[in-house]
Order: C-alpha cells, then sequence, then structure tokens
C-alpha cells in the first residue's frame, strides 16, 4: 500500500528502524537491470549545476559572504555566485502529514516528511581535495547557515548533511555537490551511535568522544593532522579501510554551534583529510557525513560530541559482512595513518 507523497518511511518490525521507500523517484522494476554503474562524466554544457536558475535559499561568494534571496540578487545576476544552495530537483522527502502513524497489517509507516537540498560549488571539475582550506570552510558554513535554518522547520528532528564524491559512492552527477535532507525522525545509525555514547557517560562520566581523543592525542599512532581546534585520525575500529573522522576538539553535541573561527579551521581539517586520501589513493570514490545531536528540544544529549566521519570505497560489502554487519578492514587504521601522514600537500 503506497502513499502519494514523495516517499514513506517505514519502519521494520523486528529492528524497530525505519527506512525509506522513495516513491517520488520511482523506477520499473527492469531498470535496476539496465545499468550497472551510474554515468557521471558529464560536459559542462549539459550539466544541470552550470548554470542554476532555480531559486535559491542561499547564495555565498568565494571569500564565504553571503547572500539571501531577494527575488533578484544582484551576484546571482551578474553570475559571480561560488555557492548555491538550492532544493533538489527529485527530492526523498517533501510535504506529507507530520509524523503520522499509518498501518497495514502489521506493519506501520509514516509520510516521508521533510526537506531536500542540494549545496553546489561552482567549479564543475574541481573537488573538495583541489579547493583552498578557504573555499571548503565556505562550504561548511553554508552547512551551518541551511542546518539553523531548517532546524527551526516544522516535523524535523534530525538534519543530515553529506558529500558523495564518486560514481562508487553514489554520486549521480560528476559536477561537486553535497546535499542536506532534514527529516521527522531520528536514523538507526544516530540512535545506535546516542545510545552508545550516553551508556559510557553513564558509566564512566566521561564524553566517550573525547576519551578517545584525548588518548589518540598521547598515543599518536592514529593522528593524521591537527591544528588548533580540530584533530584529523583514523579510527580505532574502521568500518572501512583507510576510514578517516575529523573531530572539533571543543566538546559540544551540536553542529550548528560552530564559531566562525571554527569554521575557518574546520575547512582546513577537512581540506587536509580529502586531500591526503585523494592523493595516497589515486582519487578515490567516498563519502563523508556528518554526526551531530537531533535538533529536538528537551533531550538529553550533553554526553554526545559531534564529527564529520570519512568513507573512502576501498572495497565492497561480500556475504560475510552483509550477513553480520561487521566489516572487514585489509589494514590496520595505525599503517593507513602513517601512509596519510607521509603524504606532502
Amino acid at each position: 500500500m503506497m502513499s502519494e507523497n514523495i516517499s514513506e518511511l517505514r519502519q521494520d518490525l523486528v529492528t524497530g528502524e525505519w527506512i525509506v521507500v522513495a516513491t517520488g523517484r520511482a523506477r520499473r522494476p527492469d531498470d535496476f537491470a539496465k545499468a550497472k554503474h551510474p554515468i557521471t562524466s558529464q560536459p559542462p554544457e549539459t550539466c544541470p549545476f552550470e548554470t542554476l536558475h532555480e531559486n535559491a535559499q542561499a547564495i555565498y561568494t568565494a571569500e564565504g559572504k553571503r547572500f539571501l534571496p531577494d527575488g533578484g540578487n544582484r551576484v546571482e545576476l551578474d553570475g559571480t555566485w561560488w555557492l548555491k544552495v538550492v532544493s533538489n530537483k527529485y527530492p526523498a522527502f517533501g510535504q506529507g502529514e507530520c509524523a503520522v502513524e499509518h498501518a497495514v497489517g502489521p506493519y506501520r509507516f509514516q509520510d516521508g516528511v521533510g526537506v531536500h537540498e542540494v549545496v553546489v560549488t561552482r567549479d564543475h571539475a574541481r573537488s573538495i581535495a583541489e579547493m583552498s582550506p578557504g573555499e571548503v570552510a565556505v562550504i561548511i558554513r553554508a552547512y551551518r547557515d541551511r542546518y539553523l535554518a531548517l532546524k527551526e522547520e516544522g516535523c524535523v528532528e534530525y538534519i543530515s548533511i553529506f558529500h558523495n564524491h564518486g560514481a562508487d559512492a553514489g554520486a549521480s552527477l560528476e559536477h561537486p555537490h553535497s546535499q542536506i535532507i532534514a527529516i521527522s525522525v531520528i536514523p538507526p545509525d544516530i540512535s545506535r551511535s546516542l545510545a552508545g555514547s550516553g551508556g559510557y557517560f553513564a558509566r564512566t562520566g566521561k564524553c566517550v568522544h573525547c576519551t578517545m581523543i584525548e588518548f589518540d592525542a598521547i598515543d599518536g599512532s592514529r593522528i593524521i593532522y591537527e591544528n588548533q581546534d580540530f584533530t584529523v585520525s583514523c579510527p580505532f575500529a574502521p568500518r572501512q579501510a583507510f576510514e578517516v573522522r575529523v573531530f572539533p576538539k571543543r566538546h559540544t553535541p551540536y553542529f550548528e554551534t560552530l564559531t566562525e573561527r571554527e569554521i575557518a579551521l574546520a575547512g582546513d581539517a577537512l581540506h587536509q583529510a580529502v586531500a591526503r586520501l585523494g592523493r595516497a589513493l589515486a582519487g578515490p570514490a567516498y563519502n563523508f557525513f556528518i554526526h551531530t545531536a537531533p535538533t529536538a528540544d528537551g533531550q538529553s544529549v550533553a554526553h554526545y560530541h559531534w564529527h564529520l566521519e570519512i568513507i573512502p570505497k576501498t572495497a565492497v560489502w561480500a556475504g560475510f559482512e552483509i550477513g553480520t554487519g561487521i566489516e572487514i578492514s585489509t589494514i590496520s587504521p595505525e599503517a593507513a595513518a602513517e601512509f596519510l601522514r607521509g603524504i606532502l600537500l
């Protein structure tokens, strides 16, 4: 039983976790047998991101100056924009009844209510690894600004910010872009992360992420790079070979509390991470995403510590990984970090 909405949130009867059935992105069953890999190489003249005419939620110059839409913004008309945030033409979430559960036999589902935006940088083929730290900081500033705006929307429980680079990472277009999706439920991975950090705090009275940051700073074997406010490291228990995480040194559950100074240094840290991965692994496909506390007021999440995770596509999940949920990494994070530290930018 499908609704007329863009998507449905369906709840697994065993685990209680939510999955999305994107009915608005409808594909025929035989479509899945046609193309094994998405085609992302596209000349600039046919790229939909080259000339964006949609109403922008925000426009930025390369220096980070922000313009809000006013019906005819000069920086947009002059074609001097460097970054734009626009609504996704093919959203995974849209309008509907907020958090109203429906039943089909023993199963439950909700309308896929939310907001889906795209963060587009101007250059057609210049990836984040090839940008300057200052330009990467503009991207992070756009993430923060849109997060602050979207958290005020109704029905928003969590805001997912992510970037897909390369066809194997799910990028449907070659032109660099990130996505921001505001949804009405807390995702399973976030729920597990919150529960794990909450359990550690209950046992020790300490933030689990602060504990890891402090120990890794002393041990040093998994540290790749650090500046005044951020550390870049390979996690002790990686899900993928060469997985990298970027942590703020200041403890806060909330990504949106980034200061202007921290935005600049976050740009430096993220640039270091993806540029080193790019050179070390000859331009791998990768995903990065931000894990932050949910937006809902009144939740006890003081124990949480927001961070950014980067997962390069260095392996394909096979039967053991899919069947057990246990990842196999073919290089130790200590060896991976040592290799990445040695990369000259």
